[in-house]
């Protein structure tokens, strides 16, 4: 390796983007992304995710392009391209393999470079399926004049504490040379350290492993929220006391949507049925969780009296105060609303209203606050939202309407004493 780095990051999303400017101060690197208006974007500072600052932006040595041949011939080349699964819950490998072919076409084998996989897949993908893919394009011997490693990205978007400068990174390479590389490279961005995980194969499991446990535990909250609601108990009353035990874990029930939590157990179950086993836990876990939306508008059209009317839904993303639209579940509870006859006008000040239009079909509407409704559903926590005066809110809800806050978004004593009928999970 030469004593300054050459690394090329392919995939310039929540991942790739940090990721990049972190490397870019110590090592020549260039960030590729197929994306032209993404790659306008960001030479203008602007960041659509929102994980890093015009500022940021401006500061760094980074260059960014669309074209893999303005890239130089670089020692590392880390693919961080999403991995999605498709309309029958499969894994949607095409992204990483159209990475994959870019890179093989950008390999010379003199410096024999390490490609490092950061996204999310099941065990196996990196050394059965994309190494032998590269030496298909190119002729070239995996382990030879190229290597393989794999680091399990940890984005978690919208955290300004668990930031890529901080956080352990998980580290495999293909040969014990490969891994000292890798983790020199991470290990020069990051204050939490590396890890050297066993294999390629335990760091691509661990990935999965991480958001299955996350999915799971949601999953039973939301299954005894179900039943808590059957007693008429609030699920939020139950935790407040439940939560005083010292190994009590603290996970909250909800719609759980996103690019990992709702997709990653789908790897992981994947493999298993390749294996000749059937998970059932974590498609137990991802049933209940794909089920809640049609249970939560269920329950709100039944505690408005089962009368449609006007409704509007607060927040469209799949998490607070993120741009994040993948995979939201706020959509199939709209739908399911719609489905139920109610006329459902939807506002969210974090999501981009040409994005929610593409991918669900819905428009935002931005004067939506300056009407009163039948019922108000407040299902993601945006800040905004929770800094609303009670006086504000009150005028949102008709007389006689409903506020169902799904995430406790505003306080219970302010909306109690201001006489707002509510229902909360």
């Amino acid at each position: 390796m030469t004593a300054r780095n050459t690394v090329v990051v392919v995939g310039l999303g929540y991942v790739g983007l940090p990721l990049a400017v972190a490397l870019a101060k110590t090592a020549d690197t260039w960030g590729l992304d197929v994306n032209r208006s993404r790659i306008g974007e960001l030479r203008e500072g602007h960041d659509r995710t929102r994980e890093i600052s015009a500022e940021s932006l401006a500061a760094s040595a980074l260059t960014l392009t669309t074209e893999p041949g303005e890239c130089p011939p670089a020692d590392f080349y880390i693919i961080t391209v999403p991995t999605p699964v498709d309309h029958h819950n499969k894994p949607d490998l095409s992204m990483v393999l159209a990475a994959t072919a870019t890179v093989a076409g950008m390999l010379d084998a003199s410096r024999k470079p390490i490609i490092v996989y950061e996204s999310t897949v099941y065990p196996g993908v990196t050394e059965e399926i994309c190494g032998p893919e590269i030496e298909r394009l190119t002729g070239l011997v995996c382990g030879q004049d190229f290597f393989l490693g794999y680091s399990p990205e940890r984005i978690n978007p919208g955290d300004r504490e668990h930031t890529i400068d901080r956080i352990t990174k998980v580290v495999a390479g293909q040969t014990p040379e490969a891994l000292d590389a890798i983790a020199d490279l991470y290990g020069k961005v990051t204050s939490g350290g590396v890890f050297r995980a066993a294999s390629i194969k335990a760091a691509e499991a661990a990935k999965v492993i991480e958001n299955a446990q996350r999915d799971i535990n949601i999953a039973f909250m939301n299954e005894i929220t179900q039943i808590f609601a059957r007693m008429d108990l609030s699920i939020w009353d139950v935790l407040a006391a439940a939560n005083t035990k010292w190994n009590f874990l603290p996970f909250q029930p909800g719609l759980v949507g996103g690019h990992c939590i709702g997709v990653d157990p789908y790897y992981l179950s994947h493999r298993a049925r390749q294996l000749g086993y059937s998970p059932r836990v974590i498609l137990a876990g991802r049933s209940t969780n794909d089920d809640m939306a049609h249970w939560v508008a269920d329950s709100i059209h039944d505690r408005a009296g089962q009368r449609p009317g006007s409704v509007l839904v607060l927040g469209l993303t799949f998490k607070e105060d993120v741009p994040d639209l993948r995979n939201s579940k706020v959509a199939q509870l709209i739908a399911r609303l719609d489905a139920l006859g109610h006329d459902v006008t939807v506002h969210d000040p974090a999501a981009d209203p040409a994005e929610a239009q593409h991918e669900y079909g819905l428009v935002l509407d931005a004067d939506a606050l300056d009407r009163s409704y039948d019922l108000v559903v407040a299902a993601v926590p945006h800040h905004s939202y929770r800094a609303m005066p009670t006086d504000r809110l009150r005028g949102l809800v008709k007389a006689g309407g409903l506020l169902a806050d799904l995430k406790q978004t505003f306080a219970r004593d302010a909306v109690d004493a201001a006489g707002i009928a509510a229902w909360r999970l």
